[in-house]
């Protein structure tokens, strides 16, 4: 059967290569006579495929030495919770901006640990918009300045980063490692694998040395202690030692066809296709998102009811065009096109959505 193109928000559809490797390799990792997720977590082969995430995350992104990587359990869903935890204690305020479901979500956890300051609610837009980045300002005192770089379920995407005075602290989880940027402002990314780099089951975090000094170590589990994970090199449980090993295979794909440039460039042409349908069908197809801040990795849009929306999501599927229906909080249509989608898959449903707009508009 051949592979069908699969827009799901996530997990997401995996690079070919990357899936036709780990399966050449899954009974005899490279020799060693058993697969790699059999072998101790500390074992060398091991050691050497985190290592070798690290380093290839270190030249994706160009990290200095300033900047720690940990790979950690629990998802981007944690990190709401483990970033307040460590940084918001003894009375201190943050700064989040409320873009849309995921910063709901990442609010909500800060104001149950310390003081919440909002200096950005897209709550009477139905967050539909962001903010120029100029105007966004971190408070006095505040600690860091927590944003979602791209929002999943609404579409909505940072195309620029604000300048302030706090750290940055943000959730890529949606948008990582797909287009160039300065990680030297953020204090704190992190991102769940299963959008961009790799299977669900584990997340990057990537922490700056400054931040990390700041942080309640002294107070917290072990485990929720982003010192207790980085200091040393230590590790504090058995990673997930095949999630690890898909990432790294991720990242090595990503690095060979051009790196974080490419992946950029990509996404245009992905989401343009799919954009420019949605404009060439105005009033059948309609994106309820500001052109200005449109995603190019979740491409939400609307048909005049929600029973074409569901007999164009079936239609879609018997096409072999996966996974387009839109979040259930939200409705509508959605395709997720991340860095591993080849340009064919974007190409096939601008196909698919112009044959659907004429035979039913």
């Amino acid at each position: 059967m051949p592979r069908i193109h699969n827009f799901s928000a996530g997990p997401c559809t995996l690079p070919a290569a990357v899936l036709e490797t780990a399966a050449a390799e899954m009974l005899d990792y490279r020799g060693q006579g058993m697969s790699l997720i059999e072998m101790s977590h500390r074992s060398k082969p091991v050691q050497d495929v985190r290592d070798q995430a690290v380093e290839r995350l270190r030249r994706l992104l160009k990290l200095t030495d300033q900047h720690h990587v940990a790979f950690l359990a629990g998802g981007a869903t944690m990190q709401f919770g483990m970033v307040p935890l460590n940084l918001l204690h003894g009375g201190k305020l943050a700064d989040y901006t409320h873009s849309g479901a995921w910063a709901k979500k990442a609010i909500a956890d800060a104001k149950k640990l310390g003081d919440v300051n909002l200096v950005f609610d897209g709550t009477d837009a139905d967050y539909m918009t962001l903010p120029d980045p100029s105007t966004v300002k971190s408070s006095d005192g505040s600690v860091y300045l927590h944003l979602t770089s791209n929002e999943t379920i609404g579409g909505v995407q940072w195309k620029r980063f604000p300048a302030c005075d706090a750290p940055l602290v943000a959730d890529m989880s949606s948008d990582f490692l797909s287009r160039p940027f300065d990680a030297s402002p953020f204090g704190i990314i992190y991102a769940g694998a299963q959008k961009n780099i790799g299977p669900a089951g584990v997340a990057v975090v990537i922490i700056r040395d400054d931040v990390l000094e700041q942080c309640n170590d002294a107070h917290l589990p072990g485990y929720l202690s982003y010192a207790g994970h980085v200091k040393g090199d230590s590790m504090l449980n058995t990673p997930p030692v095949f999630q690890l090993y898909m990432v790294n295979l991720v990242l090595e794909w990503l690095e060979q066809q051009g790196g974080l440039p490419w992946a950029q460039t990509m996404a245009e042409q992905r989401s343009s296709m799919l954009y420019e349908m949605i404009n060439r069908h105005a009033g059948f197809y309609r994106c309820p998102v500001d052109a200005a801040c449109r995603s190019t990795m979740n491409v939400v849009f609307r048909l005049p009811s929600e029973g074409l929306e569901a007999e164009f999501v079936k239609e879609a599927a018997a096409e072999g065009l996966s996974g387009l229906k839109g979040h259930r909080s939200v409705g509508g249509c959605r395709a997720s096109i991340y860095n591993a989608m080849p340009l064919e898959g974007a190409k096939a449903l601008a196909g698919f959505m112009d044959s659907f707009a004429k035979a039913n508009g």
